[in-house]
């Protein structure tokens, strides 16, 4: 049998911590404007964006990758459908807690940090939005353009007496190269590898997680490279009705806001 030298290479980036989400992954800092340059994707189909979609607060498993979503088996999905089939309250509101959310991905050079290399970027929904409108604003277009695009300044802010904070996203008003030939080459061929970063857990391992969690235990994954960096929201593991679900007039109010964004 012929031997993978890619897959090795993988599992030696894996192992070494080269691609560790600490070493790729940014995030912008609170109450500072950032710019960065988005570089467009080039294995996904046209879209300069990348999409996942996580399972959250699980036990104390910040973020499970959801394998549907790539065809594959899911326990967890499978589970959804069957509370939604009851046709119950209490079913569609456990179906709801259990819903994955969609994160997006921008690979990024960080402004002032350009000896860092291509970062990856995760936002939520709205900032998705804004980015698309202002792909789509015939004063800018394609902003991830290596010799005629746009830096995105990125304000991160928190107003008082809210939960969490909010990001804004402006184009700067002139068309700007990516960097020299030579940088543009180097960091589009050298964009992290979601697949590196997140690890997709198998069925059998997602079964013993959302088990664990309907039985009331706190089964969590102990690879920090696996957990996404966010705040979670704790919820209880007792399956009793909650405060939320009493206030729905109608089962389907239940799934109503599943299009909702993140609160980061």
């Amino acid at each position: 049998m012929a031997i993978d030298f890619d897959a090795i290479r993988k599992k030696l980036g894996q192992l070494s911590g080269s691609n560790s989400k600490r070493r790729v992954m940014w995030r912008p800092p609170q109450d500072e404007t950032t710019t960065v340059r988005l570089i467009a994707f080039t294995d996904n189909n046209g879209n300069p964006f990348k999409e996942r979609y996580f399972y959250y607060n699980i036990g104390n498993n910040p973020g499970l990758l959801a394998p549907y979503q790539f065809g594959k088996p899911d326990p967890i999905n499978e589970l959804i459908q069957k509370f939604k089939s009851e046709g119950t309250k209490e079913g569609y509101e456990m179906a709801k807690k259990l819903y994955p959310k969609m994160r997006t991905y921008a690979a990024v050079i960080v402004r002032g940090q350009e000896d860092e290399g291509v970062k990856l970027w995760a936002f939520g929904k709205t900032v998705y939005q804004n980015l698309l409108n202002i792909m789509l604003d015939p004063d800018y277009g394609d902003i991830t353009d290596a010799q005629e695009g746009f830096d995105i300044k990125v304000t991160v802010s928190k107003q008082a007496g809210k939960m969490f904070a909010t990001t804004d996203v402006m184009p700067r008003p002139k068309q700007t190269a990516l960097g020299t030939k030579k940088q543009i080459k180097e960091w589009t061929e050298s964009i992290p590898d979601l697949d590196d970063v997140f690890s997709l857990k198998s069925y059998e391992q997602l079964e013993t997680i959302i088990n664990a969690w309907l039985n009331g235990d706190d089964a969590n994954d102990d690879n920090d490279d696996d957990v996404i960096e966010t705040s979670t929201v704790k919820t209880s593991s007792k399956k009793t009705k909650s405060k939320e679900a009493e206030s729905f007039d109608k089962i389907d109010d239940a799934f109503a806001d599943l299009g909702g964004d993140l609160p980061f």
